[in-house]
């Protein structure tokens, strides 16, 4: 699979960043939830850890997806595509990556007003962002990053809702562009010297 992305599919890179970075919602969404319900123990300790290495992650991936998009073109959409689905999927990924990057700044902003340490999975310490311990900002914070995350829940539950209906009930190449498989339609792949 070629790098760059052409007219008919996101390339390899796209995808990488797309699949990658749904993995890591996935597992921070779970982790989230869950570590809020433990008991104050070093586990917990340990998993607030992963949490904030898996979240300066995604971070960082979507600021190399959101530059990499920058180089790469974007596939074209289905002719048949009415033009209010077009301005619906933009919005919904423009909201999609301000999300990405905001909620991971809202958590980094989070621990820096609770003036804990942190460091990227015990490898690379993390600067904070304030001067030191900020009582209110750490509640703004964190209430933020708490309603960051049902929203994007949201987002993301249209996004694949959206593709699932493309692929479903269209039958067009929406979905089966950004799988890293070939699962392109057979009407509308006839004739692609590249199937």
């Amino acid at each position: 699979m070629p790098l760059r992305s052409s007219d008919a599919r996101w390339g390899a890179l796209a995808q990488f960043f797309h699949w990658t970075v749904a993995l890591l919602i996935v597992a921070q969404g779970a982790i989230g939830l869950s570590m809020v319900e433990m008991a104050t123990t070093p586990a917990k300790v340990k998993v607030y850890a992963l949490h904030k290495s898996i979240g300066l992650t995604v971070l960082a991936l979507a600021l190399l997806r959101l530059a990499w998009r920058a180089a790469d073109r974007r596939p074209a959409d289905p002719p048949a595509m009415p033009r209010w689905q077009v301005r619906a999927s933009r919005l919904t990924h423009a909201a999609l990556y301000a999300l990405i990057l905001a909620i991971p700044l809202s958590g980094w902003l989070f621990n820096s007003a609770a003036n804990f340490p942190l460091s990227w999975f015990g490898l690379l310490h993390v600067p904070s962002l304030t001067a030191g311990a900020d009582p209110a900002l750490k509640a703004l914070a964190r209430g933020t990053h708490e309603a960051l995350f049902w929203i994007l829940a949201a987002v993301l539950a249209l996004h694949v809702g959206a593709a699932l209906k493309h692929h479903l009930a269209d039958r067009d190449d929406v979905l089966a562009r950004m799988l890293p498989w070939r699962t392109r339609r057979a009407s509308a792949s006839a004739g692609d010297p590249a199937r």
